[in-house]
């Protein structure tokens, strides 16, 4: 019950948002406004939801250094697919024909803003923090990473591999910086500057959902699994290799800070006891 309080909620929002957003698709400054009000509206959400159903204050999502902590995770998110089109563009497989536009990356930045922010609670905030506390951190990361790929599955031009690539390189990685650190403000800024990098700047499919109109005007083209193909680089090796390390580093750092939760012992017991009485 304690997670269908906070779901619901929180998940109107964002359903309402990207109604909102593909309403004035098309208008870059609305297109903005709008994804940021999402985004804002759905933190203040969580928030309350949070302090209303666990009668405790929701430091997940404390103002206190949360600009810090954004943007630690959006330098690591920036960094890592700027990592991953260095590797492509090496090989010949992407190149940069000229500038894009400056406002479709206005519009891509309140969209970016909006899908980051919604999903970072949704998935990291309440479904990994609620499943975690029963059954410890690994198996959490695993689950909750494995339904994130899983929602990639209804894309336009998705795929099995692409859903599995991002159940790896970005469910299991962002799940893993939230254990490390115990704040949703690094992998909301992690997601969202993956996201922006991608779509934003470097004008590439973003998770099966068609090109983007970013910063630059770029051409991808190579085998796919290199490239990603028509899912997008979070389809390429390179991603899932430097999603996995980047989590490893995560998950280091998390048991390095006694961040990791265990499994609780006895709770299938006790759950038998009670469906017994």
């Amino acid at each position: 019950m304690r997670l269908l309080k906070q779901l619901v909620p929180v998940a109107a929002v964002a359903f309402l948002g990207n109604v909102g957003v593909g309403a004035v698709q098309g208008n870059a400054l609305l297109t903005l406004i709008l994804g940021v009000a999402t985004a804002v509206l759905a933190v203040f959400v969580y928030a309350r939801v949070v302090r209303w159903s666990e009668r405790r204050a929701p430091v997940e999502v404390a103002g206190k250094g949360a600009v810090a902590a954004v943007g630690r995770g959006l330098l690591i998110g920036v960094g890592m697919f700027a990592a991953v089109i260095v590797n492509i563009a090496f090989l010949g497989y992407y190149r940069v024909d000229g500038l894009g536009s400056v406002t479709g990356a206005i519009g891509l930045l309140g969209f970016m803003a909006a899908a980051a922010v919604t999903e970072e609670l949704i998935f990291r905030g309440i479904l990994f923090r609620i499943v975690e506390e029963r059954t410890g951190t690994w198996i959490a990361l695993a689950l909750t990473g494995l339904l994130f790929g899983l929602m990639h599955l209804g894309n336009q031009n998705a795929s099995l591999w692409g859903a599995v690539a991002i159940a790896i390189e970005a469910g299991s990685m962002l799940a893993a910086a939230y254990a490390a650190t115990r704040t949703l403000w690094v992998p909301i800024g992690l997601h969202f500057g993956w996201n922006f990098a991608e779509g934003g700047v470097f004008s590439t499919e973003v998770s099966g959902n068609g090109a983007s109109e970013g910063l630059l005007h770029g051409v991808t083209s190579g085998p796919a699994l290199l490239t990603g193909g028509e899912f997008g680089p979070e389809a390429s090796t390179y991603a899932v290799v430097f999603g996995a390390l980047l989590t490893i580093a995560f998950m280091w750092l998390a048991r390095r800070r006694g961040n990791l939760v265990p499994r609780r012992r006895g709770a299938r017991t006790g759950a038998a006891a009670t469906l017994s009485q």
